[in-house]
């Protein structure tokens, strides 16, 4: 019997949906059908605990948490108060016993605790980013846009958008403290959005949403000097793309040999494949999604399919990848969801 799986979306709720979806995966097809929306004032962002047992999403109210039932279906245990604006992103240590969520609007991190049975607890750490950015509005102040740690979890990877800088904490995983480490500097006005490290740990990839591109970095955990050094910078979009362009989200296929990246105004997904010697990427296509501002992009567990979380015309569109040719071809009709953000898959036992 084949392994089933279940995918979770965060929506903005400001219109027609109420909430998480919760779709039964068709991995051999390439589809996906809606079982249950669970009721949560913007649940924006959704992740899950290292061991699946728990999914935690940004709310109205701070964050709150769910246990995963054996057939996928959430039960909720708590909201938890982050002490400032709603947060926009949430990553989860691997021993699950500090959850941390990043602030876009106050350009905060705050450090929570979890309870032996998944629940939130107390905050550990509150830190706010201080600076300026260079353009008025968008990149004028701290945004925090996506937290990631280091493979070792050794350090924490701020990506703030809002001063072009990628901010690096040490973790402590006694206490939940946090402390500046270093800054990676990115170019100006390039809005950092987004930073991935390979499986081995060996390399970075921050997505640019202003300047469309990404930039690879070898990653040396052990470098008393400079962890990060960049190796490659490589555009997310083709020359002749519109001018209102910006990078919006990047994601490893499974087998780790492709990266796809999604491109808002262009509203495209390229396809790159990757040298994991080198780390370098390849660009292989740039093609449309057949969606408005494709936010979000995830993967089936077979990496044929591509599921594009199209914002702005709600709707998930869905691609079967050529990898080789480098090709997407729409698999079956959109399917209607109001203002998609993310999606976490998980397998069921």
């Amino acid at each position: 019997m084949s392994k089933k799986y279940v995918a979770y979306v965060g929506t903005y709720t400001q219109e027609k949906s109420k909430g998480i979806h919760i779709y039964d995966l068709d991995v051999d097809n390439g589809r996906i059908k809606e079982r249950e929306e669970i009721e949560i004032d913007n649940p924006s962002y959704v992740t899950t605990s290292s061991d699946k047992k728990f999914l935690y999403s940004i709310c109205d109210q701070g964050v709150t948490s769910f246990k995963i039932l054996e057939d996928g279906s959430l039960k909720k245990l708590n909201t938890a108060s982050i002490n400032g604006m709603r947060g926009c992103c949430i990553v989860v240590t691997k021993d699950n016993k500090f959850l941390i969520v990043s602030g876009y609007h106050d350009g905060k991190i705050t450090v929570l605790k979890i309870k032996a049975d998944g629940s939130i607890g107390a905050i550990a750490d509150e830190v706010f980013h201080k600076g300026m950015g260079s353009i008025a509005e968008r990149n004028s102040r701290p945004h925090i846009s996506s937290l990631s740690f280091t493979p070792d979890e050794d350090l924490l990877c701020a990506c703030d958008l809002g001063i072009d800088q990628i901010k690096l904490y040490e973790f402590n995983h006694k206490t939940g403290k946090i402390k500046l480490y270093d800054i990676i500097r990115s170019q100006q006005e390039s809005a950092p959005r987004q930073i991935l490290f390979s499986e081995d740990g060996r390399f970075a990839y921050v997505v640019c949403e202003l300047k469309n591109y990404i930039n690879v970095y070898s990653y040396d955990k052990n470098s008393d000097k400079n962890r990060f050094e960049l190796i490659q910078n490589i555009f997310t979009v083709r020359k002749n793309h519109k001018s209102n362009s910006a990078a919006a989200y990047i994601k490893f296929t499974n087998s780790g040999k492709n990266l796809l990246c999604s491109n808002a105004g262009d509203d495209t997904l390229t396809v790159y494949s990757v040298d994991k010697r080198s780390g370098k990427l390849s660009a292989l296509n740039s093609l449309p999604v057949s969606g408005e501002y494709p936010k979000y992009v995830n993967v089936f567990p077979d990496d044929k399919h591509v599921l594009c979380m199209n914002n702005e015309n709600n709707t998930i569109t869905i691609f079967t990848v050529h990898y080789d040719k480098g090709l997407i071809v729409m698999n079956g009709k959109p399917i209607k969801v109001s203002r998609p953000n993310n999606m976490e898959i998980v397998a069921l036992d």
